[in-house]
């Protein structure tokens, strides 16, 4: 990619504010209209397919301290009761959940995230699994994957995590540098989170990746690649590259952030051009929009293939038609609708306690969505749309499923961002930096969510 040439002028006229589309329709399309009635009649159609095999996700949301940077949906605590607590009203959760839906159905890809899964302790963890494993029939060859913390981490907790049947893990590490530590509130020894990471190669799992941002305070040209060089020598299977994004009127914490140290718009872009460069030197592939991974990693032999695939989870070879949430603010999605859980701690709870699914909004796809939603998934994984992607499930090619709106995202052929082949569209390595830009001429909800909500730059 190194020789994709583009400047500030160029950045600045497509660098727009739009959806990361990890589903379609986006959250902000949702409606409070979807609720319990509408997620009991979704899991009474999942149990009319037992052979669907699932995808399970659990939120863990407490962090012992709140980063200054973090955008998740985290409760600080200190306290193991606080933990207990909702462990019950997650298995709470579970009695009302699984029996709509039929018990031990089969698990291929499971994810705790938070939080800071591993903030819980033994018994904790012990006790989760044990409810899980007592609904579901988690697949001994699935994906079973879990964030950690380094900072509150051990050796022996690893071996714990991994004697419970978890085979990939997530290091978070964002930056390595100590001043950029200092300025987003997040003090990690590099030295912890290598021992912590080696461990784990000895320790077996089968994935060991790391989680990096880019556009934080203080970083640097200088700064940056020394994080990319020592996140290079560890070796990790995948790279999370996530771009911070500022929100302070969503996420109060950010306000700590000092906005003056915040790198501009084109530096933080050369900042990912960087890790593009230097991650390809060392047989790394650019996979999705912020990802990469070991050239013979599945994750990026599928992206080879165009046969990726992504949902919350994030990328993924082997996609489970329907995904099942648990916990506050975690998201399902199945059998043609999203549904979103309560995101405050207390109000999850109580609701859960009074006997009620915990939904506060949702979405059922219409036939359109459904199809829109297959093409831009397509599009965001596998930089194309073949002219008969749409044929097999809904009898039409591309163009007649799409009509105007696909003539508006042709218009970027001027641009140098896709090309017009004869059996499909292909996007450029230049559009490949604008592929959101790319999505969202194929959003017919967009022009109605863009007035209810500010999304994230394009780049």
């Amino acid at each position: 990619m190194s020789d994709v040439v583009i400047t500030p002028e160029v950045l600045a006229r497509y660098n727009k504010p739009g959806p990361r589309y990890t589903s379609y329709p986006t959250v902000p399309a949702w409606t409070e209209e979807f609720g319990e009635a509408e997620y009991r009649e979704a899991l009474n159609d999942l149990a009319t397919r037992t052979e669907d095999p699932i995808s399970l996700y659990v939120h863990l949301p407490f962090c012992a301290e709140r980063c200054t940077y973090c955008g998740c949906n985290a409760t600080v605590t200190t306290r193991t009761d606080v933990v207990d607590k909702y462990l019950d009203h997650l298995e709470q959760e579970l009695a009302l959940v699984v029996p709509q839906m039929g018990a031990q159905r089969r698990v291929v890809q499971m994810h705790w995230g938070g939080g800071t899964p591993n903030f819980l302790n033994q018994p904790q963890m012990e006790r989760l699994v044990g409810l899980l494993n007592k609904h579901f029939a988690i697949d001994s060859d699935g994906e079973v994957a879990i964030e950690f913390d380094p900072r509150i981490g051990s050796v022996e907790q690893l071996e714990q995590i991994r004697e419970l049947g978890f085979n990939r893990i997530s290091f978070g590490v964002q930056d390595i540098n100590p001043v950029v530590q200092e300025a987003i509130g997040r003090i990690q020894p590099f030295e912890q989170t290598e021992k912590l990471f080696r461990a784990s190669r000895e320790l077996g799992f089968s994935s060991v990746n790391v989680d990096m941002v880019y556009g934080l305070p203080k970083q640097t040209d200088e700064s940056f690649r020394d994080t990319l060089l020592a996140i290079r020598d560890l070796r990790p299977d995948r790279i999370a590259c996530f771009s911070y994004a500022h929100v302070p009127w969503v996420k109060p914490n950010q306000k700590l952030i000092d906005v003056t140290a915040l790198p501009d718009t084109f530096t933080k872009f050369s900042l990912f051009r960087m890790a593009i460069d230097m991650m390809g030197e060392v047989g790394y592939d650019w996979v999705g929009m912020d990802h990469f991974a070991q050239r013979d990693d599945e994750l990026a032999i599928a992206a080879r293939e165009r046969r990726l695939h992504r949902n919350f989870m994030g990328y993924t070879t082997r996609p489970a038609s329907n995904m099942i949430a648990f916990g506050m603010s975690s998201i399902s999605d199945l059998v043609g609708r999203f549904a979103q859980n309560e995101p405050h701690l207390g109000k999850y709870q109580k609701m859960v306690a009074a006997g009620k699914l915990p939904i506060v909004k949702g979405y059922k796809l219409t036939e359109d969505d459904l199809m829109r939603r297959q093409v831009i998934l397509h599009l965001m994984c596998n930089l194309e749309l073949p002219y008969d992607l749409t044929r097999t499930n809904y009898g039409m090619s591309l163009q007649d499923a799409l009509g105007e709106d696909l003539e508006r995202m042709e218009a970027y052929v001027e641009d140098g961002f896709i090309e017009l082949l004869p059996d499909r569209i292909q996007v450029t390595p230049l559009g490949r930096f604008f592929v959101r830009l790319l999505a969202m001429e194929l959003d017919a909800h967009l022009a109605k969510t863009s007035q209810r909500i500010a999304f994230s730059k394009t780049v």
